[in-house]
């Protein structure tokens, strides 16, 4: 059946996204279809970044659970009727199937029928006359306003002008109908950073968190994996979920001392009730820890590799170790405990490739793969994206950061086992995407990029190039 899925108006490049990885965790697709998209259509002439979208789906529980749990689905609805003008939407719903709206109009059943309209307020006065064009429809129960059987909604989209920042509506829409679910947004407020215990200047932030969790499929039962764990912004999100979590860090101050007994990565944990991780180690993503021969643990690796931006990426062994300076060495038994080992930077390119060979090795069949990736906005092409035999890209969501760099979500499934074969096929495979594409990767190149002067940057040859305040237009749907 074909539901109305009505979005928050924001981070429009995840909104479909997530609303497909929720239909696959809510089972909308059988175990030899996963790769199937969900169908989405547009109302008449409208924009593709219109938080309205038609989606068809297998039945109502899903859309619900779907809506029920989204972080940008504001609300799934059965549409009863639509048009251009309200003649026209009032004709719709009178023939709509009296066996769909009977059984939400009885006596025994209370309702309530909310009205929203999308880019402008509308009056109290307004409202009621709204309400007034419905007395057609016949309801028989009581209204009851604060907690309804059944919800019902009054949409209206139209033009309200050329510089509100909206995308442009050729014609003016009007939907009503029946809501089948609505997101809770109440769990952003509860565990928004700022009152978080224990945070850092790379915590993930709570919205994002979530979306990246819900891209993983975190769920009871699975098993979850952060490499690069830090304050375990993306770990608190997924045991929202319910999901077991586990978590790494190169810093060992950061996954056993943070900044007390009561201020640490477990700290945030306890302070929402939520199940801790099952360990935190310290580890390093360029020396694997795992034993020979342990494969497909984890359900899904979420996370945010360090990029250079705002934090650089760092290995183990110091830049003299790692040169042949000096020799590798025994830190002495009484100096173990609060031994910090030395590190080196880790550039990007090279944290990429050893974050896909984890997943391809550490992954369950059909296990997700979910990560940030970097790009300066004018040279981004989606074909610019890391691969591995074992995976298949299934999302790639922009998020604009500023003027000239944005940050995509990748999101991979595993499609083949990890072997040998496969590890060399990688290696090359890295090989050559790094010569051809990740030159802006290397250690310092990107914080370079960002940080230069507006007007005069070096390309990746080292050629200066000027930047044009004018070379992007006015509006763009993909701004946050």
């Amino acid at each position: 059946m074909w539901y109305l899925c009505v979005f928050y108006h924001r981070l429009l490049d995840y909104r479909k996204p997530e609303v497909q990885a929720l239909a696959e965790l809510f089972g909308a697709f059988g175990d030899d279809d996963k790769s199937r998209s969900l169908e989405w259509r547009l109302p008449k002439e409208y924009h593709p970044d219109s938080p309205f979208h038609f989606v068809n789906l297998p039945s109502e529980d899903i859309a619900r659970n779907i809506a029920n749990r989204s972080i940008l689905v504001k609300g799934m609805h059965e549409i009863w009727g639509e048009g251009s003008c309200y003649e026209e939407m009032e004709e719709a719903i009178r023939g709509y199937p009296e066996d769909r709206k009977l059984p939400y109009l009885t006596l025994e059943s209370t309702f309530k029928i909310n009205i929203d309209s999308f880019g402008k307020a509308i009056s109290s006065e307004d409202q009621k006359e709204w309400i007034k064009r419905l007395s057609f429809i016949p309801f028989k129960g009581p209204v009851n306003l604060q907690n309804p059987e059944h919800k019902f909604w009054f949409l209206e989209t139209d033009n309200y002008g050329s510089n509100n920042g909206l995308p442009p509506i050729v014609q003016k829409r009007i939907f009503f109908g029946r809501e089948v679910g609505a997101a809770d947004r109440k769990l952003l407020p509860t565990y928004q950073l700022k009152s978080r215990t224990y945070i850092g200047p790379t915590a993930m932030d709570a919205e994002m968190a979530f979306l990246m969790a819900n891209q993983g499929l975190a769920a009871p039962g699975k098993l979850i994996y952060d490499p690069f764990v830090g304050t375990g912004s993306i770990l608190v999100a997924a045991a929202h979920f319910g999901a077991m979590t586990m978590g790494a860090d190169i810093d060992i101050r950061v996954v056993r001392d943070g900044r007390g007994p009561d201020c640490n990565v477990w700290s945030n944990f306890r302070q929402y009730g939520l199940s801790e991780p099952i360990s935190l180690i310290r580890a390093d993503n360029n020396l694997p820890s795992w034993r020979a021969g342990l494969n497909e643990v984890f359900d899904a690796i979420i996370c945010d590799p360090p990029y250079g931006v705002r934090a650089g990426g760092r290995k183990s062994g110091g830049r003299k170790l790692l040169k042949g300076v000096v020799d590798p060495y025994t830190v002495p038994e009484e100096k173990r405990a609060d031994h910090i080992p030395s590190t080196a930077p880790y550039s990007l390119a090279e944290c990429v490739h050893d974050l896909l060979d984890l997943a391809g090795r550490m992954l369950v069949m059909g296990g997700r793969l979910v990560f940030f990736y970097p790009m300066l906005r004018d040279e981004f092409c989606d074909t610019d994206f890391p691969e591995h035999p074992c995976f298949r890209l299934i999302a790639a969501c922009e998020q604009i950061l500023s003027y000239r760099y944005s940050r995509v979500l990748l999101t991979m499934v595993k499609v083949e086992p990890y072997t040998t074969e496969i590890a060399d096929s990688a290696k090359k495979m890295h090989q050559d995407f790094r010569e051809n594409h990740m030159k802006w990767l290397e250690e310092g190149n990107l914080h370079a990029a960002v940080f230069a002067p507006i007007d005069h940057r070096s390309d990746v040859n080292g050629d200066s190039k000027i930047i044009s305040k004018d070379t992007k237009a006015k509006y763009r749907g993909k701004y946050v």
